[in-house]
């Protein structure tokens, strides 16, 4: 090693002293300062490296540019690069060897571009990288071994992409990675192995995920982890049995998930936790948390607070050891809006022989079934993962969350949930259940969420549902479904969202709906639908449909949607928009997405009624060659029209006067005529001065 890094020494010298000899031109629209040694070539329109920068280069910005492609040994002449920004230039792919030659680069930012696939050796060659930037692309896929030749790399960000899933040993060889940003992706799962190969690692953000469980056997290989973020995941419960041992961790931020619960030993292997933000969340009340010494914050607010006797254990270890806790009282509603840290011990007492009793209930030994683990402090129950083929009874009447996940019941037969007077989330994902007795939940009258995903049904009756009336968010994601179970909405009153992604569904009836009298959200994505049929669902506020195979906007089958905000017809095969496509929900209607559905046609009307309201609008991945006008769309925030074969001509020139006017997100390049190719619709003023004072066609 120390050969190796003597003969770079050497090297550096010998270039040194060549400095002076060696002069080059600056390239055209290019700014270079010779002084700092960098080039700024920056929204050139540049479709390949330029040629002419000169050799002794340091820093290199070329974002905003149209490379699409990078071939191999590209910069091998640009040996003193210690910085390379190649933001927002439309590239789809790193090949193997394309930055070979660069053994100084110590800063690379790939973020905004199209890439979704990170092949190994892609990144060979930067041996003494520090940071690597990779956010906003469309990664869905990190082949192992890829990082394996940065042994240096301190930070890596792979935020804003589409993972949903990191294989084992994806980040083997990063020795010096510091910090790793994996936040707003779609990851719902972490090989065991995945983190294996980070040693150093201090901080992981893993917020804004899809992640429902803790993955804390991925986790544990982090043991000088001191900062991990996962907040905004659709986490219900934090028990001791998942083992979160961080010796290291001093900040952990749970906010914006869905937790109830939290079991009294959660945090018990991370003795030197300082901070704990719990914000946003579902809990009730925390327990005590014994044993954390070192804990100075804890943030409970936006949580649903009971501050009678159960808070006392809290309350009284925190004033005890000096703990700020943030967090406002919901009920009773003599104490609503009061801080709980502020209330004296008198406050927080229960009424009535039947609470004092409750009160006094942890301290007694409480039923559980044989290989579930119950806990009468969080009220917290599991069986997950344990191989049972019959639903187990005899749980503690307090249990507010139960976890069956991963077993074998293959059917849920009557009254399976006894006494669970208390239930508020029941999760019966992978179990294999093709069949649902009828009065399968009789009893459970405070049932909110109901987990059914990833099961073999492909039928649903009313009569199975029932005994449930304050459901909000049943899902029914992942079956085999070809028809809408359109009965059970008549025993669902306060159903609220309704999932049945992934399915087997060929047409949709809205009339199916109509007992959904408080139905706001409707996922149906990734099924077979052809066709829409109308029917009264006032209340519907989101209307999935993406990746199905729907050839014309449902246009009359919106007439009994007057509540629709979102409307999602991506990966649909429309190819054209039709006049007044969208005209029955013109007057609700602000995010509308059409991306990926084979357009290459709009018709002038098409958008009719959407001027006043429409917010974002997403049309990338099409074959549109223009645009009909869009100046009355004045509240417009989002217009997406990325990789789609722009005709710049003066049949576009009111779209180009638009856009200049404006400073909206969103992509829109010129394809056509190929003079003009690579260049921003909004800034090819050049091309469209032809147009000024012309007629439209």
């Amino acid at each position: 090693m120390w050969n190796y890094l003597s003969l770079l020494l050497l090297l550096s010298l010998l270039q040194a002293s060549s400095e002076r000899k060696v002069t080059s031109s600056c390239p055209q629209s290019c700014i270079c300062d010779n002084k700092k040694k960098s080039v700024l070539c920056q929204n050139g329109n540049f479709t390949k490296v330029p040629a002419s920068i000169p050799q002794m280069t340091r820093k290199l910005d070329l974002q905003g540019n149209v490379l699409k492609e990078l071939p191999p040994r590209i910069f091998q002449s640009f040996s003193y690069l210690t910085h390379l920004d190649l933001q927002n230039c439309q590239l789809k792919q790193v090949q193997k060897g394309t930055f070979n030659g660069l053994a100084y680069l110590a800063y690379l930012n790939l973020a905004s571009n199209n890439i979704s696939v990170l092949h190994k050796g892609a990144l060979d060659g930067l041996i003494f990288l520090k940071e690597l930037v990779l956010e906003n692309n469309q990664l869905k896929e990190i082949q192992p071994g890829t990082f394996k030749q940065l042994p240096y790399l301190s930070l890596l960000s792979l935020a804003h992409n589409s993972l949903d899933h990191l294989p084992d040993m994806a980040f083997q060889g990063l020795f010096s990675a510091w910090w790793l940003r994996l936040s707003h992706n779609s990851l719902n799962n972490l090989a065991p192995e995945s983190l294996v190969g980070l040693p150093r690692l201090r901080r992981l953000s893993l917020d804004h995920n899809e992640l429902q469980a803790l993955p804390w056997e991925a986790l544990s290989h982090l043991r000088g982890l001191a900062h991990l973020d996962l907040g905004h995941n659709p986490l219900t419960s934090l028990g001791k049995e998942e083992g979160l041992a961080l010796p290291e961790l001093r900040y952990l931020a749970l906010d914006g998930a869905s937790i109830q619960t939290v079991d009294v030993g959660a945090f018990a292997h991370c003795p030197r936790l300082y901070t704990v933000d719990l914000r946003d969340n579902q809990l009730k009340m925390l327990p005590s948390l014994q044993g954390m010494d070192r804990l100075h914050k804890l943030n409970l607010s936006g949580n649903p607070l009971h501050c009678d006797c159960a808070a006392r254990p809290l309350r009284d270890w925190a004033v005890r050891n000096w703990v700020m806790m943030d967090g406002l009282c919901k009920e009773p509603r003599l104490l609503r809006g009061e801080a709980l840290e502020t209330l004296r011990e008198e406050d927080l007492r229960c009424e009535g022989p039947g609470d004092r009793e409750e009160e006094q209930e942890p301290t007694r030994a409480k039923p559980c079934p044989l290989a579930c683990t119950c806990s009468s402090v969080s009220n917290h129950s599991s069986c997950e993962s344990k191989g049972l083929r019959l639903i187990p009874s005899r749980f503690p009447r307090t249990t507010q969350v139960l976890d069956l996940n991963w077993n074998k019941f293959t059917s849920v037969p009557r009254s399976s949930f006894p006494n669970l007077y208390h239930l508020v989330s029941l999760h019966l994902q992978h179990c294999r259940i093709t069949h649902l007795a009828p009065g399968a939940f009789d009893g459970l009258d405070q049932l909110v969420y109901l987990y059914l995903s990833d099961n073999q049904l492909s039928e649903l009756s009313a009569a199975a549902l029932q005994g449930i009336p304050q459901l909000r968010y049943l899902y029914l994601d992942h079956n085999y479904f070809t028809r809408v179970p359109r009965d059970i909405l008549w025993v669902l009153p306060s159903l609220v969202s309704l999932h049945l992604e992934y399915n087997a569904l060929q047409y949709l009836a809205l009339s199916d709906f109509a007992g959904g009298e408080n139905l706001h959200w409707l996922h149906l994505s990734e099924n077979n639908v052809s066709w829409v049929s109308s029917g009264p669902a006032w209340k519907l506020e989101g209307l999935y449909v993406g990746s199905n195979q729907l050839q014309t906007v449902p246009t009359g089958a919106l007439e009994g949607l007057p509540a629709l905000r979102e409307l999602e017809l991506s990966g649909n095969p429309l190819g054209i928009l039709q006049e007044g496509a969208f005209m029955p929900v013109a007057k609700s209607l602000q995010h509308l997405y059409l991306n990926n559905t084979g357009l290459q046609q709009i018709s002038p009307g098409a958008f009719a009624g959407l001027e006043p309201g429409l917010r974002s609008l997403y049309l990338e991945k099409n074959q549109l060659q223009t645009l009909p006008a869009m100046d009355g769309f004045t509240q417009l925030e989002v217009i997406n029209l990325s990789e789609n074969p722009l005709r710049c001509d003066c049949q576009l020139f009111p779209l180009h006067r638009w856009l200049a006017g404006r400073n909206l997100p969103g992509e829109a390049t010129c394809e056509f005529p190929s003079s003009a190719q690579g260049q921003k619709v909004k800034e090819a003023a050049a091309i469209f001065e032809a147009c000024l004072g012309k007629k439209v066609p």
